[in-house]
């Protein structure tokens, strides 16, 4: 099985781009895993993280077609830099007076917290890895979850590498004059942060 390959595309902010790039993906036949996209510093740019399980040769096929989108500003396949990779979980727990306490014990260990309560039920936020997230539910089952929602991945480049735009997925070290298509690193290990995660 293809490990998840992670990919921030910067977009110009407008009506329609989202379904253009998710249509684009749909029709190669790529799984998305996630899709998260918000505002940027500049008002007039968005940030798509998108999560698909593709292998690297079909990662460097798909980015060489988002390139194609009139929208797309660059695009950066970060699976192999070193990034602050996060994601926020709201989930709805069955909570009986009787294992509350469990829970709590287990909420603190992951440094969540209870953000509603009543009275056989809680929410309960966590924010991190998206492996920190996937342990966290898999603890929480046999509790009985009722509800769940999660953003999907939001991601940036740590340090001086989130302004290299190097040749990698095949680009031969350089995007072609008139490309907005931008890469990770060739050759860098895959080094995503998890300070302070589970």
């Amino acid at each position: 099985m293809n490990p998840s390959r992670l990919v921030s595309v910067m977009v110009e902010n407008k009506p329609g781009v989202l379904n253009r790039v998710a249509s684009m993906i749909r029709r190669r036949g790529f799984n998305i895993d996630s899709l998260s996209v918000g505002p940027t510093e500049d008002a007039t740019v968005s940030r798509m993280t998108i999560a698909v399980h593709v292998g690297r040769q079909a990662a460097e096929q798909a980015t060489k077609q988002l390139a194609k989108l009139i929208d797309v500003i660059t695009i950066d396949d970060i699976t192999e830099l070193r990034s602050v990779s996060h994601e926020l979980m709201l989930i709805r727990m069955h909570a009986p007076p009787e294992q509350r306490a469990e829970i709590l014990d287990v909420v603190t260990v992951f440094l969540g917290r209870i953000v509603d309560i009543a009275a056989s039920s809680m929410i309960i936020e966590i924010t991190g890895t998206t492996q920190k997230i996937d342990n966290f539910v898999e603890l929480m089952r046999p509790y009985g979850i009722e509800e769940l929602a999660r953003s999907g991945a939001v991601a940036l480049v740590r340090g001086d590498q989130a302004g290299a735009r190097l040749g990698g997925l095949g680009l031969d070290g350089a995007a072609p004059e008139g490309s907005r298509t931008g890469a990770g690193a060739a050759g860098a290990s895959v080094t995503a942060d998890t300070t302070g995660d589970i």
